[in-house]
């Protein structure tokens, strides 16, 4: 497991995903949203299905343009939604209007108006900033991160070709023009791929394996077959499967080894994080376990960072380090594994895990499902909820009362 100190290698803040629904309507299907992912851990995201996960997911990779909040991958943010800024010009623009009429209705000196006015210009410019800046980093990432690649690409062949005698400086040439286009057709955003829900949906039933699983080397500038034949067999058994595979076509696979060719075909890539987005809900139980243990091997293997998504909670308890429970669009409970499932707080939460059965009759005829009905277990009308650290690392969706509740509930069984 990863500890405290290690290198936050995604970062959610603050991510809204809003979706038109009709005039004046809209679906919130992500709703303010924060987590981080260290380099090297398993992030479990779970939830009934129509939380947002899977959206969330997809926001990450930009499937989606965000509508507001930040993500931040290797320290570069990737999305930037503008929906919080232009919220934050409307609400001073109509503070500014009630505080224009109070000043005239009271015949304040015209300094004051002045002065309330140059404060709303003021907000209003920062705010300018904000969005120009949000847009510009949500569409050029990539652009600049290929210029920092060819940058460091001159850099590194200067000396090299100064250094070089007459004979070696046209080989040496050729390959820096070779390295200098590779580095300029590379993205940031392919260094987080996603392993989708439905394995035959996601692959094109007229392009062979070897076509699927190296379109995106090939995407990605490289030109020479022989390379890329040799890294598509090579994880292909990485994977578990053959050779041989490569020359088939998708419907001549079953469900457990087309998802094993998703799984290659994000891989050959060579990313830093891997968004699986319920790998493994339509496949047979034990085919699943083959997949998980997959995915397990590959995580040590290849020192891959997974962001987990699923419904089976005895799936992410033992896959995960530490585990995010959405509802409605909203993170209502984020703890490690261990903590998650020796203290759930959040009712929610509770719920979920009565729901988990286990192979015992005697436990199961004893087994209470909790049933979780947001109105009748929380008031939030006056003191409003956000995401609180009830213990170090428990963080919790919560009000100030529940907040005290849990922590109470915490100092009770420590003490017990």
């Amino acid at each position: 497991m990863p500890n405290e100190n290690q290198e936050v290698l995604l970062k959610v803040d603050h991510l809204c995903q809003y979706f038109k629904m009709g005039p004046g309507m809209e679906l919130k299907a992500v709703n303010d949203v924060s987590f981080d992912i260290k380099k090297g851990e398993v992030f479990g995201l779970v939830g009934e299905s129509g939380c947002g996960k899977t959206t969330t997911g997809r926001s990450i990779i930009k499937l989606y343009d965000i509508t507001s909040g930040s993500i931040y991958f290797k320290d570069t943010r990737i999305c930037a939604g503008t929906r919080s800024y232009r919220d934050a010009i409307k609400a001073a623009k109509a503070k500014f209007a009630a505080t224009l009429k109070e000043l005239k209705a009271n015949g304040a000196p015209e300094e004051k108006i002045l002065a309330a006015k140059e404060e709303y210009k003021k907000v209003r410019e920062e705010q300018l900033n904000n969005i120009r800046a949000a847009k510009d980093d949500h569409k050029n990432c990539d652009k600049k991160y290929a210029e920092k690649l060819v940058a460091a690409v001159d850099a590194k062949y200067k000396s090299i070709l100064e250094k070089a005698s007459p004979e070696e400086l046209p080989t040496l040439q050729k390959e820096y023009r070779k390295e200098r286009a590779y580095a300029r057709k590379q993205k940031l955003i392919t260094q987080i791929q996603m392993i989708f829900q439905d394995p035959i949906a996601s692959l094109d039933p007229r392009m062979t394996v070897k076509e699927i699983i190296s379109e995106g080397l090939v995407i990605r500038g490289e030109k020479d077959q022989k390379k890329i034949d040799e890294m598509v067999y090579r994880v292909l058994e990485l994977v578990g499967l053959v050779r041989e595979h490569a020359g088939r076509y998708p419907h001549e696979f079953s469900g457990g080894q087309r998802q094993r060719i998703g799984v290659a075909r994000s891989v050959i890539m060579n990313p830093d994080l891997i968004i699986a987005d319920e790998p493994v809900s339509a496949l047979d139980v034990s085919i699943q376990a083959q997949v998980i243990n997959l995915l397990n091997d590959l995580r040590h293997d290849l020192g891959l960072t997974i962001l987990f998504i699923a419904h089976d909670l005895s799936v992410v308890k033992y896959f995960s380090d530490r585990i995010g429970v959405m509802y409605f669009g909203n993170m209502v409970e984020l703890a490690t594994s261990d903590e998650l499932f020796k203290n759930p707080l959040h009712p929610y939460t509770r719920s979920l895990l009565s729901a988990i059965p286990l192979p015992d009759p005697n436990y199961e005829k004893q087994r209470k499902r909790i049933t979780y009905n947001p109105l009748a277990d929380h008031d939030y009308s006056v003191d409003k909820p956000c995401m609180r650290e009830v213990s170090p690392g428990h963080f919790v969706h919560c009000n100030q009362a529940e907040f005290e509740k849990y922590q109470a509930l915490l100092a009770e069984k420590e003490n017990a």
